[in-house]
């Protein structure tokens, strides 16, 4: 399986990570993708930037180093109406919307609560995609969450990191029943590095594995091919990007 899309990667901005959009886009280039989407920790995270970091994404040049640069974010799911912590407003400057829970801002709860939360991100129509859901801190109905990202057309990340064991301890069982059970329902996968050092970029070599072990379709694995990750966009109403146009 050939994967061309990063869709998930930070830079120093995150305020632990360690690389420039620079160094992370050359990575990209000399590891063989076509698009690179940035997605720093929205402004809740601890050490995150302003919301205006966000916004002013759009002075970015569409390619560095050849590749090309989707704006992105990794909100937070803030709570169980799936509020996330950027305003409406800085929806327009965003190409690709992570949404996530992180323990410093929302608090584990029960199963229903992050039940609820998820559903809630997922119909506000402001989330592209829901990242490493393999935490076992967050318990959640996984059928219910699935069948409903598949009837919202939103992805579902399968995140190298969690795969690892560095981060998120105890995530790979759960990351193994999700891409079970998300191809049996038809969902939408992404792959994301997660990468916080541009060495890690495109390091995705366990969510590769994991997503052949059950035999998910490439037409289902977003980050297979720009023309399947940009037209997704389309589907989910983004504009077009003219600057991709041999990407579609």
């Amino acid at each position: 399986m050939d994967i061309v899309v990063d869709s998930h990667t930070h830079t120093i901005a995150s305020g632990h990570a360690y690389s420039t959009i620079l160094e992370n886009a050359l990575a990209a280039k000399n590891k063989g993708l076509k698009l690179l989407c940035t997605t720093d920790h929205a402004p809740e995270m601890p050490g995150a930037p302003h919301y205006w970091h966000f916004n002013n994404q759009r002075i970015l040049p569409r390619f560095l180093h050849d590749v090309g640069i989707l704006r992105g974010v990794e909100a937070n799911t803030l709570n169980v109406k799936g509020e996330i912590d950027l305003p409406p407003s800085s929806d327009q400057h965003l190409d690709w919307v992570i949404a996530s829970f992180h323990e410093p801002v929302f608090k584990p709860a029960t199963e229903a609560e992050h039940t609820a939360a998820l559903i809630s991100a997922i119909k506000s129509g402001r989330v592209d995609v829901l990242g490493h859901l393999g935490n076992p801190n967050y318990p959640f109905d996984m059928e219910q969450v699935l069948r409903c990202a598949k009837e919202h057309n939103v992805a579902v990340e399968v995140n190298n990191t969690s795969l690892t064991g560095k981060s998120r301890k105890g995530s790979d069982s759960r990351c193994d029943r999700i891409v079970e059970l998300g191809k049996e329902i038809g969902v939408y996968f992404s792959t994301g590095s997660d990468a916080h050092f541009c060495e890690e970029i495109s390091k995705l070599d366990l969510a590769i594995t994991l997503l052949e072990k059950h035999g998910v379709e490439e037409e289902k694995i977003l980050t297979t091919s720009t023309s399947r990750f940009l037209n997704f966009l389309l589907l989910r109403g983004k504009a077009r990007i003219s600057a991709f146009k041999d990407f579609y």
